[in-house]
């Protein structure tokens, strides 16, 4: 009789957790997990951050041969929590690291903007100006920080990044007037070439030569409001761009992918959480004209 009278209570205690759950009362989470249902895992998660406003995940794996970390991002508020630090414009290039620092709260950053410098003077013949014109400065017909315009070229279309309210934005060929016209406080950019996927299709230029060399790179994808990937393909072996996209479509499937700077300037940098100390865990060794930042979200924004 005891065995009967155990065994009901135990289906009554299910019947009435099942029932408080579908009421909303009580809601199993999973906290180790990210918020994007991922169906892809990396080898082995070299570094975990978890807070109720920032969550990130690195992971190792192997895409072609060459060792990449896998950065999956949530952020509770994008466009209040992805910041960018410079270096001085037309002045000089900086250690990422050091830029990252001037982030307050920074938990997460990775080189961003192309650029120009005396020791890598060469510009895309598409680019108007000289090379001197670009020296120590993000590539890209318009340049924005904090929402202030260092650069605004006239009849010269976008290609890349910007920060707005509701998180980041690709513009693929919009002329500036269209970008400005969205209140970006923010730009990133690299090669005209350098959008890879946008909604879902693959838009890599297949004539690229730059795409098709193996080579440390910067990648970040959006999968969607609040989820973003990014992929740091290390120089041992290098990974096409083409590559990346292939990986992208058939383990990640994002609305849209970028590739940001790389090589040399190749730099991810995290933070633990409750700690103060950033951390390179790759490159960061190369100066760079700008760095895009995670932070978390404050009672003030």
């Amino acid at each position: 009789m005891k065995k009967l009278w155990s065994v009901f209570l135990s289906l009554l205690l299910v019947l009435t957790l099942g029932a408080a759950s579908a009421e909303g009362l009580l809601t199993p989470v999973d906290s180790t997990q990210p918020v994007y249902p991922y169906t892809w895992k990396g080898n082995k998660v070299v570094r975990r951050y978890e807070t109720d406003t920032l969550k990130y995940t690195v992971e190792t794996t192997s895409i072609q041969g060459c060792k990449c970390y896998v950065t999956k991002v949530w952020m509770k508020s994008p466009g209040q929590q992805i910041k960018k630090a410079t270096a001085e414009w037309k002045v000089n290039i900086q250690l990422p690291e050091k830029m990252a620092q001037t982030i307050e709260g920074c938990a997460l950053a990775v080189n961003a903007s192309g650029y120009v410098s005396p020791v890598f003077p060469w510009i895309p013949e598409n680019y108007p100006g000289q090379s001197e014109d670009y020296y120590y400065t993000p590539l890209g017909s318009l340049t924005i920080t904090n929402g202030e315009v260092f650069r605004n070229l006239e009849g010269v279309p976008f290609y890349g990044l910007t920060l707005q309210e509701d998180g980041l934005h690709l513009h693929v060929g919009e002329s500036n007037e269209e970008v400005l016209a969205q209140n970006p406080s923010q730009t990133w950019s690299f090669y005209v070439q350098c959008p890879m996927i946008n909604h879902g299709e693959v838009i890599l230029d297949e004539t690229w030569d730059f795409a098709k060399k193996h080579a440390a790179r910067t990648i970040i994808a959006k999968m969607d409001a609040n989820n973003y990937v990014l992929i740091t393909a290390t120089s041992s072996v290098g990974l096409t761009l083409w590559d990346a996209v292939d990986f992208l479509q058939k383990k990640l499937g994002p609305e849209w992918a970028y590739d940001l700077d790389g090589g040399p300037s190749s730099a991810l940098i995290c933070r633990r959480a409750g700690k103060k100390t950033l951390t390179v865990i790759y490159g960061g060794k190369s100066k760079d004209a700008d760095v895009m930042g995670f932070v978390e979200l404050t009672g003030a924004e």
